[in-house]
């Protein structure tokens, strides 16, 4: 609910406050005394796009500050807690437009955007009227208001769960059609690949040894020769028999030497020991550097086709036995793709049975709510003298989303058997109003968590008419909170609480200002409407009459 509306050098409003009240609040005034300046201040402050230039003339800023009750459970809330802004039982919004056009708000004190704003401004206020493209007149908005008026909201969460559902397994089929498409591209590629690896079986760590073997084998011919001779030196007819030799002799002379030789012939037996091992040692490699020069071919080829397929696959020689591996797996995944695009194709399929009962359903409840609206909206009608208009929610096919299947618009027609069309092409200034009004009744249900706001919606109708509209309005407001912008009197007299916009000239500048009238005061203002500039003691009887009624 509105509290209060605070404004600062808005156009011709210098200094303004006002503070409203539940139920139905009438703003009257003569024509062009600023009653929609002060609509222009709340939209400014809520975030709608209105007038570009609104500082008044000579200011350096112009504000406004509206001041909202908020329940417990209220969307703004909602809003404010995804905003990170604070939220409360109290909701302020501080708006503040500089001469130069620059913009800046504020929610509680914390700085916030224009679209924030616009957010909070659909949860908090309803703006009916002849030109209000934000609600009953924009058809966009048509489906979401019969679905509430339906009770609708357990379909439309299956309708969209469906819709999601459907999505997922859609994109999940998508992927998969990607995956095998992209291998079954290269399955020749992959097939060749394989077999290739499946030949030469690769090892992790043979592309060294291969190397080392080949290096050894090709060295072997330049130094076998020196091995072989130094073998020589070191076998019997060299230093192994020379050795032998020194110590026969000299055990042949140890007994008479005193024992001075036992311990050189121990050493040259330690040293034969030795000389042995060397000898082994050169043995072995000697059997190592033969080589039968087809085994070295034969290594180079190996090396060679290991080292070719590694740069071919830009792998490294000992990671081909592991690049071997993913081809497979690859490979696994293309004879695996056409089991798993069916079970992807019948998810799709199972999906889209589900979403289409699910839409089915949500359709029907859609029809059957549209009748019931059709025939309250035309019941409303008759009081308002427009008992021959026709009004028709009308369903059609639309493209499947996550809001169901259905198109839905209200449309009218001003009389039996003339063609139907949207509310704004087909009814007039009068007419539109007394539609508008009749539907919002209809529609409006138990929500009074917004303040609905109606800017002159009895133009162009009067007497009966009028005090029907004003009934409506009243009716709209129990409960809840309406404010109506009117120049009947009829309507005025219906409202629980009753505001005067009037201009003054001060200082040679013009001003607006608003005041709230005492019941004397409303008499003499009703009796205003009535009559006009002179208000007789009839007008007054006329305004007592309708403040009594």
């Amino acid at each position: 609910m509105l509290r209060a509306l605070d404004i600062r050098d808005m156009l011709i409003i210098d200094r303004l406050e006002l503070t409203f009240q539940p139920g139905l609040n009438a703003l009257t005034g003569e024509t062009g005394a600023g009653k929609s300046i002060l609509l222009d201040s709340l939209g400014f402050v809520l975030g709608w796009r209105g007038r570009a230039e609104l500082v008044r003339q000579g200011a350096a800023q112009g504000e406004v500050v509206a001041e909202f009750e908020l329940p417990e459970g209220h969307p703004a809330h909602a809003i404010l807690a995804e905003a990170g802004l604070p939220g409360g039982s109290e909701l302020i919004l501080r708006r503040v437009n500089t001469a130069e056009g620059r913009k800046t708000a504020w929610v509680n004190d914390r700085r916030c955007s224009g679209e924030v704003l616009r957010a909070l401004s659909e949860t908090l206020v309803e703006l009916h009227g002849q030109h209000d493209d934000r609600g009953l007149l924009n058809p966009r908005g048509h489906r979401a208001m019969l679905d509430v008026y339906a009770g609708a909201e357990p379909q439309l969460a299956a309708v969209r769960a469906a819709w999601a559902e459907m999505a997922r397994a859609r994109k999940a089929l998508a992927e998969t059609e990607a995956a095998v498409a992209a291998v079954r591209s290269e399955e020749e590629f992959l097939r060749h690949s394989v077999g290739e690896l499946d030949t030469l079986d690769p090892q992790p760590g043979e592309d060294a040894e291969l190397d080392a073997r080949r290096r050894m084998m090709q060295g072997a011919e330049r130094i076998r020769d020196d091995v072989a001779r130094a073998f020589a030196l070191l076998g019997g007819d060299g230093a192994e028999g020379a050795m032998a030799d020194a110590v026969r002799w000299l055990e042949g002379v140890a007994d008479r030497a005193e024992g001075q030789l036992d311990e050189p012939i121990a050493a040259l037996g330690r040293a034969l020991i030795e000389l042995g091992e060397a000898q082994d040692g050169v043995t072995a490699c000697l059997e190592a550097l033969d080589f039968n020069p087809v085994e070295l071919e034969q290594t180079e080829e190996r090396l060679f086709a290991i080292r070719a397929l590694a740069r071919k696959h830009d792998v490294a020689p000992d990671d081909l036995s592991g690049f071997a591996d993913t081809l497979r797996a690859r490979l696994g995944q293309l004879e695996a793709g056409d089991a798993d695009l069916a079970d992807r194709r019948a998810a799709v399929q199972t999906a889209q049975a589900a979403y289409d009962a699910a839409a089915e359903a949500l359709g029907a409840l859609r029809h059957e709510a549209a009748g019931r609206l059709d025939a309250a909206v035309m019941a409303e009608l008759a009081p308002l003298k427009m008992e021959r208009a026709v009004f028709q929610t009308q369903i059609t096919p639309a493209d499947p989303g996550p809001e169901g299947q259905d198109a839905v618009a209200f449309t009218v027609a001003t009389n039996p058997g003339a063609p139907s069309g949207p509310l704004n092409k087909i009814a007039s200034g009068g007419e539109l109003s007394r539609f508008l009004l009749a539907l919002k009744v209809c529609l409006s249900g138990d929500d009074s968590t917004r303040t609905m706001i109606f800017d002159e919606i009895d133009r162009g109708v009067g007497g009966a008419t009028a005090d029907a509209v004003g009934r409506r309005l009243a009716a709209l407001a129990q409960g809840g909170q309406v404010l109506v912008v009117t120049h009947s009197p009829q309507v005025a007299a219906r409202a629980a609480h009753h505001w005067r916009v009037q201009k003054h000239v001060t200082d040679g500048q013009t001003l607006s200002t608003v005041l709230p009238l005492s019941e004397p005061d409303r008499i003499d203002e009703i009796a205003r409407m009535v009559s006009g500039d002179v208000i007789t003691e009839e007008a007054r009887a006329a305004a007592r009459s309708l403040l009594q009624a």
